[in-house]
């Protein structure tokens, strides 16, 4: 690991010399994500936070001051003025608007509303205005990442996603895989919670409660395809919507396609991977190579977490090299034919510098080279929707009555169906029966959303 550190450190050094002055970066929405990346940049050299946007400016300036900043350094502003002034006196500027920030003398900004509709206004109006874009909202990136990738390249700079998050971490292992020539098969993420299998009190604890589950005891350790259908017996949702939203960014990103449209998501022991997520004729869950999925990682109290961490499982180059990865300790398949390599955490701001700098230094994204609409996150009812109900998003960035599923994009249309963060704030026309697609003719959408504004654009800029 100290290598590569210090590979990392000497590739960065070679575009940004010692005596080089501090990056001036922005941030956009200063939730957990990020306030733990203000608080991060101030403890490192080569960026500088000089401006903080939130609704909440309380909010903003509570971050910014909990990363050390003085307070009297730190000054609500209420207009582009008072904001230049301040940041020209050293001060962080806090404003309550993404348009003013990106007219501040910055290099990049990293966008982190968890707003889809925020997020595709703040980043496009950071391209606009000449700034490298970081995106933490993956519910606006998984609609119209493609185009707002395209466009910021037109102008030369990078629109990317971020690390400390799944999809980048995820799409830099899979492309350090390929750079070794490591075939691929399956890449993919935990989900944010562990299941925890409780052998003293017969319980299986997941998303903050505890279920009874005897049969654990039988069907721990996997045996056959008969040891998941029993684990599945568990009163535990096994993906939620960013699950398959992520995962649809790393399809977009690399190529790399879903199986089946919900994901296979079993519950399933880290040391199980590389024999479930291989192809089916080889004993495995996958009708094929070349994919994206995800599982909840199933261990006991004593063992490692690997809630929101990431992998991906190789084909070995040959039966010795397996076999040795093997004796070396790495996760296989029974015959050593499929390695898991694997990244357990993720580090939320606190390593989302790591794509401000590739973006700003290497003028490069730590997403794909190829961005391009291969999936779309879609939506159907999952209740039966009333006509005039408005679509709101809730917990978890669910949003309530529809249901989810990954399908192969294709351009909006009356008649198909309609990519789900795109329903945000949309009015429903008419009746759609539970389990009913939910189509272009079946909302009313906000006629000024840039989000389906930029979703137009990209529908003409890649599919005619």
């Amino acid at each position: 690991m100290q290598e590569w550190i210090m590979n990392l450190h000497q590739i960065f050094g070679r575009f940004s010399p010692p005596s080089s002055a501090p990056l001036a970066v922005g941030l956009v929405g200063a939730g957990e994500f990020g306030a733990t990346f203000v608080a991060q940049a101030a403890r490192m050299q080569g960026l500088k936070v000089i401006a903080v946007c939130d609704r909440d400016t309380a909010r903003a300036r509570a971050a910014a001051s909990a990363a050390g900043h003085p307070v009297e350094r730190v000054r609500v502003c209420a207009d582009l003025a008072v904001a230049q002034a301040a940041v020209a006196a050293g001060a962080i500027a806090v404003v309550d608007s993404a348009q003013l920030l990106v007219q501040l003398p910055l290099v990049a900004v990293l966008e982190a509303t968890g707003d889809p509709e925020g997020a595709a206004a703040c980043a496009l109006a950071a391209i606009e205005a000449g700034r490298h874009v970081v995106i933490a909202t993956k519910e606006a990136e998984i609609v119209v990442g493609p185009e707002l990738a395209r466009r910021a390249a037109e102008r030369g700079l990078v629109h990317s996603p971020v690390d400390g998050d799944q999809p980048s971490l995820l799409i830099g292992l899979i492309a350090w895989a390929r750079m070794l020539g490591l075939p691929v098969v399956c890449a993919g993420k935990s989900s944010e919670s562990d299941f925890v299998w409780d052998p003293d009190g017969g319980t299986v604890t997941a998303w903050g409660r505890a279920e009874p589950a005897p049969a654990y005891r039988q069907c721990f350790a996997l045996r056959d395809a008969g040891t998941l259908a029993d684990r599945h017996e568990l009163a535990f949702a096994r993906t939620t919507v960013p699950d398959l939203c992520e995962m649809g960014i790393v399809a977009n990103h690399t190529g790399l396609m879903p199986d089946c449209a919900g994901l296979h998501a079993p519950i399933a022991r880290t040391i199980e991977l590389p024999t479930l997520f291989r192809p089916r004729a080889q004993g495995g869950l996958l009708w094929g190579a070349g994919r994206v999925d995800m599982f909840n990682c199933l261990r006991r109290p004593d063992e490692l977490s690997f809630a929101g961490g990431v992998f991906v499982v190789v084909e070995a180059p040959d039966e010795a090299t397996g076999r040795l990865f093997a004796a070396k300790g790495m996760p296989t398949s029974p015959d050593a034919r499929y390695v898991l390599l694997h990244n357990p955490v993720h580090l939320l701001g606190a390593e989302a510098a790591m794509s401000m700098l590739s973006a700003v230094q290497l003028r490069c994204s730590t997403g794909g080279t190829e961005v391009r609409p291969n999936v779309d996150l879609v939506a159907f009812a999952a209740r039966d929707l009333e006509a005039g109900e408005t679509l709101a998003m809730g917990v978890r960035h669910e949003i309530g009555g529809l249901g989810y599923a990954l399908q192969p994009a294709q351009k909006l249309a009356a008649d198909a169906p309609l990519p789900y963060y795109l329903a945000v704030g949309g009015r429903v026309r008419h009746s759609v029966a539970r389990g009913e697609p939910l189509r272009g003719r079946d909302l009313d959408l906000p006629a000024e959303s840039t989000l389906l504004r930029l979703r137009q654009a990209q529908d003409a800029r890649f599919f005619g």
